[in-house]
């Protein structure tokens, strides 16, 4: 729009031809836009974009030493109204290379200066603090001509093949070769050990490892010995158990065998034996009483008597143990032992006849 002026974000429009506020001799707009009167008012750009400057300046220290140093400065236009007038009256025209050009002939002056005032070895060891002294002061003049300085930095110091910062830097780098010299043999050293740690580790690993196959091919075996075993046993046990369910069914039948005995033989011969008892008993009393009856007229007689019927009463016990279901265990002499059971019988019960027939003699006879 004609007679409407912007400027760009970093520069400064300045409108000169008419008043300005402050007694400033142009009008300064920053970050926006104005309207000029065209052919009335005059409108110029100043940068504020940063800029650099090097320099390169022979100093002499304090020890008349020469030394070269290279350094930079980055500067720019102050932001302030009264810089932006003092740069524009002093570089508007040809701004970047006439701010540079001073700039650096500000810096070289203040720099030779604060060199001289050093030895080689205080501007070697404390660079930095050379650099903040001229800043400093450079900053007033700077300031003056409206310009900011952002930085100073030293690039480069040489002696110019004189060999004085050679020989100030010899002890050090030996110091420092025989460091790395030192580090780099402590460094193979701890390589050697590490190697030897783990070729270590590494042996006490295998080790480790045969010995937990070993352990576990013992184990493997003895589980195949045991499962080899396993039938044999198992028989084994099993036979044991059928000898000892055999031998506890020929136990129980032996028990129902004696059983069985005692009710097929041994309590019918009791029975029998018994019964021939109570017969013998039944004709001692039938022979007493004959005997009683006897008894006054003869005794020789009533003995024969009862001799006559003792085979009689041997033959009826014969007849009873013929009729009765009897087992001889023991064979002929078995059966030697039963016939001289009934004839003890018989005798016994001879014998009772005779006492029982003497009492009653003496009873009578009383």
């Amino acid at each position: 729009m004609l007679g409407y002026h912007v400027p760009d974000p970093d520069e400064a429009m300045l409108v000169s031809g008419g008043t300005s506020k402050d007694n400033a001799p142009f009008g300064v707009v920053i970050g926006r836009g104005k309207w000029v009167m065209p052919f009335f008012r005059k409108v110029s750009y100043l940068s504020l974009a940063m800029f650099e400057a090097e320099i390169k300046e022979r100093c002499v220290t304090k020890q008349a030493i020469q030394l070269e140093v290279r350094a930079v400065i980055a500067f720019k236009v102050a932001n302030d109204t009264q810089s932006i007038v003092n740069a524009a009256q002093r570089f508007l025209s040809e701004q970047e290379r006439e701010m540079s050009v001073l700039t650096g002939r500000i810096f070289s002056g203040h720099l030779r200066s604060i060199v001289g005032s050093m030895t080689v070895e205080e501007i070697i060891r404390e660079r930095q603090r050379l650099a903040d002294e001229v800043l400093v002061a450079s900053k007033v003049e700077m300031s003056n001509i409206g310009l900011w300085v952002d930085s100073f930095q030293i690039q480069s110091i040489d002696d110019g093949n004189l060999g004085y910062i050679t020989a100030l830097a010899a002890p050090h780098n030996a110091a420092v070769q025989r460091d790395a010299q030192i580090a780099q043999s402590q460094a193979a050293q701890r390589a050697a050990e590490a190697e030897q740690e783990s070729l270590r580790r590494r042996a006490e690993y295998q080790r480790e490892t045969a010995i937990l196959q070993a352990q576990y091919q013992q184990d493997i075996d003895k589980a195949n010995a045991e499962a080899a075993q396993a039938g044999p046993l198992a028989e084994a046990k099993a036979m044991q158990e059928v000898l000892t369910a055999q031998a506890e069914q020929a136990r129980k039948e032996a028990e129902l065998r004696e059983q069985q005995l005692q009710a097929e033989v041994v309590k019918p011969a009791q029975a029998e034996a018994e019964r021939v008892r109570i017969l013998a008993e039944a004709e001692a009393d039938r022979t007493r009483i004959q005997a009683e009856a006897a008894a006054s007229n003869n005794r020789i007689a009533l003995d024969q008597l009862l001799i006559e019927q003792l085979p009689e009463i041997v033959k009826q016990a014969s007849n009873g143990l013929a009729n009765a279901n009897l087992t001889v265990l023991n064979g002929p002499d078995g059966v030697g032992e039963l016939v001289n059971g009934m004839v003890g019988q018989g005798l016994t019960v001879f014998n009772s006849l005779q006492k029982a027939l003497s009492s009653n003699d003496g009873d009578n006879a009383g």
